[in-house]
Order: structure tokens, then sequence, then C-alpha cells
């Protein structure tokens, strides 16, 4: 089985280049599920029905989310009645929505998981302790597993590759919009990469404007970001896992630019 997982899809411009590439690829290098982040999907804040409806029409099975999940009010029209958009599990108990799902493929359960980190991000439970509580849910039921860490510490985000190795399948960080460079196999098994990157407006700080980035930085004073249009990156990574044994056996990035 061959699994896709896709960078943060920012604004307009991330969504028409996940519909344009993401088609492309499944059929060129034989994907079968495709899980992409889509918190940044409507105007680089945020879902509505629209940008979720475009994203599963450009070919996700699977929707994770992160801290601007709740930015625009629409999601929680929603949020409770989509099988397969799952945002951060460590949110208090009561919570709208679900930190995890079991997305069926053959003969297979793939259990995709959603955790935030802690550091310079909002206050949250525990990621670490939370996902032995997801753990334990999933792992009798599921013969997959994967975690979008939506984090901002790149340290956070590797001590939980390494806590998880040999645990489930992938551990792959989002957030930051910038595709890093160490996609590796994990001692024990776990395919990781510390951040997918961005889909979206590829001459941006981020997905947005940068005159507005560059007047933040430059004067101190509050600006309202404005997405960027294209041309467009796109970032993923594919992970290889064996039919018969369950087992990762790679991971490849994919960063396409316009």
């Amino acid at each position: 089985m061959r699994i896709m997982l896709t960078g943060d899809v920012v604004g307009h411009a991330g969504r028409k280049a996940f519909c344009q590439y993401t088609p492309q690829l499944r059929r060129e290098k034989h994907i079968d599920v495709v899980v992409v982040n889509g918190e940044n999907s409507a105007g680089g804040k945020g879902f509505t029905r629209g940008s979720l409806d475009e994203l599963y029409r450009g070919g996700a099975d699977i929707v994770t989310s992160g801290n601007h999940v709740w930015d625009k009010k629409d999601v929680l029209e929603f949020i409770d009645d989509e099988p397969f958009l799952i945002r951060p599990a460590n949110y208090p108990e009561g919570t709208p929505g679900k930190g995890c799902c079991i997305y069926p493929f053959k003969a297979k359960n793939i259990g995709v998981m959603n955790l935030s980190g802690r550091t310079f991000m909002p206050a949250l439970d525990c990621p670490f302790q939370k996902v032995e509580d997801l753990l334990r849910e999933l792992r009798d039921t599921c013969d997959i597993l994967l975690l979008d860490f939506h984090a901002e510490a790149t340290s956070e985000k590797m001590a939980m590759g390494w806590y998880l190795d040999g645990r489930v399948n992938a551990v792959v960080g989002t957030h930051t919009h910038i595709q890093t460079a160490d996609a590796r196999m994990l001692p024990h098994g776990t395919a990781y990469i510390t951040d997918l990157g961005m889909t979206g407006p590829w001459n941006s700080v981020l997905g947005v404007e940068v005159e507005n980035i560059l007047y933040k930085f430059t004067t101190g004073r509050p600006v309202r970001f404005n997405v960027a249009g294209g041309p467009n990156v796109y970032s993923a990574v594919l992970v290889d896992i064996d039919d018969a044994t369950n087992r990762t056996t790679g991971i490849e990035r994919i960063f396409i630019t316009e």
C-alpha cells in the first residue's frame, strides 16, 4: 500500500494546487490513500463547507487540521458529521469533532490520529499522554497507524517520532509550512518527517503576501494577513507499507514548484 500525506493547504491557491496535482500524483505514483492537512484551506485560516468539499473532490480521503480548525465558525455546523475530518485529539473533553478516524481501504483499516504540540502553541493536554489513549483505542482494530503532529518546535516533533518509533507506521509534522529535509525511517520502522511543508503560494511567507509580513516585521505593528496568489508549491511524502506484514518499508519526499 502507498499512502500520501500532503502538507498544509493554504487558501484558494493551495486548494487549486491540491486539486491539480493530487489526481496526477495518484496515477503516476500509484497512490492508494491521501491524507491532507486542510486547516488553512479557507482564506488561509480554518474550514468552510466549500473548502472541505473541494479537498475531497481533489482527491483527499482523510483531512487533518490543527490550531486554526476553529477560525471559521462554519466548521461547527459540520465537523461532528464528517467521518474523515479530524482535529487535534488533545483538546479538552467535549470539544466538537474527533481526534482520530478509521479509514477502511480494501481489507485494511487505516487509523489516522491528529495531535497538537504545546511548545509555542495554545495550551492543550499533553500530546504524549493523549497518544497513549489513542493507541489503546485504535491498535486492536487498525492494521496501519498514522499521526499528523501539528506542532511548532522541531524538537517536540522529533521527540514524538522517537516516542512512537515502532508503534505506528508514520509520524509526520505539520504547521510550520516549510518542508524539512529529514524524511527517514527510524530504527524500529516508523517513517518520519519533521514537517511536510505547505501546499500553496510559493512566492509568499508561509502562504501570506510578502508585503504584509515585511510590514509587520519592520514596523512591529499589526496588519491584515492576505493569502498570496500563485505560482504554487506542493509538498508531501509518500509512505510505502508492505501489504503482508503492515510494516512501513520506505518514505519519499515530494516537492513540486511551479
